[in-house]
């Protein structure tokens, strides 16, 4: 099943929109303004990426979705925005471009729930790193985890578009908190004048970690100056964001 498809994208953009202000000026109080192109690693359809260019900032992103980035692309060319995107894994990052800082948000690192996989994408995000080298994450454990349920916790969720169309998620976490991960089963339905269009099935993970992990991943990657932030998007009980800066 493939993840982050165009039913996912269109629903997240509905559910979701753009940052708020108060997590754009988190970013835009720390980012460097005069130390080159900033990197979003994991950008999605820019959801914050487009609020920090009409900010002012030189920000380029790059994501493995191609529905993702096609969005983002849709949504600068709809503001007469134009910037650097690129379609790349993050633990395979090679991009032809340095940056004076790099952010993560949203808690897109902990998709990577192979801890391997984590520390080389932190690994390469180090490796495109110039000074000052600033690395902003965002992150948190999740609810659903830190009150793990007995079984399978099932949601429904939906949205409306614009064109009136209605898309549906239904949404299957399995909680092993042994081992930090949640595994996630959704299904996308999207219906118009009662009758079903599209279905797009989905299978994703997502991992967790304390702040003191955090700081331990962060060394064993190449960061130093390990600092614990209050999150710029809070998103239930556990939510914080890491800074550090490359070695």
């Amino acid at each position: 099943m493939a993840a982050y498809g165009e039913l996912c994208r269109q629903f997240y953009d509905a559910d979701k929109g753009f940052a708020g202000g108060d997590e754009v000026a988190w970013y835009a109080r720390r980012l460097p303004r005069d130390a080159g192109p900033v990197l979003e690693a994991m950008c999605g359809s820019g959801r914050l990426l487009v609020p920090l260019l009409r900010e002012g900032f030189h920000v380029h992103g790059a994501d493995d979705s191609a529905a993702m980035l096609a969005a983002c692309e849709a949504r600068l060319a709809a503001q007469g925005l134009a910037t650097p995107l690129f379609r790349q894994d993050v633990a395979a990052l090679n991009l032809p471009f340095r940056y004076g800082a790099a952010f993560v948000a949203a808690s897109s690192l902990q998709l990577l729930v192979d801890p391997g996989a984590m520390r080389r994408a932190l690994e390469r995000i180090r490796a495109h790193l110039v000074p000052p080298g600033l690395l902003l994450l965002d992150l948190g454990v999740p609810d659903v985890a830190v009150n793990p349920p007995g079984a399978p916790l099932v949601e429904v969720r939906a949205v409306t578009l614009d064109d009136g169309a209605r898309i549906t998620l239904r949404s299957e976490t399995t909680v092993d908190a042994s081992s930090r991960q949640l595994a996630m089963r959704n299904r996308y339905e999207r219906r118009a004048r009662g009758a079903a269009l599209e279905r797009e099935d989905e299978t994703l993970g997502m991992t967790w970690l304390d702040e003191e992990e955090v700081a331990t991943v962060l060394g064993a990657a190449g960061f130093a100056d390990v600092a614990i932030l209050p999150s710029p998007w809070p998103r239930g009980q556990r939510s914080f964001a890491a800074s550090a800066r490359a070695r």
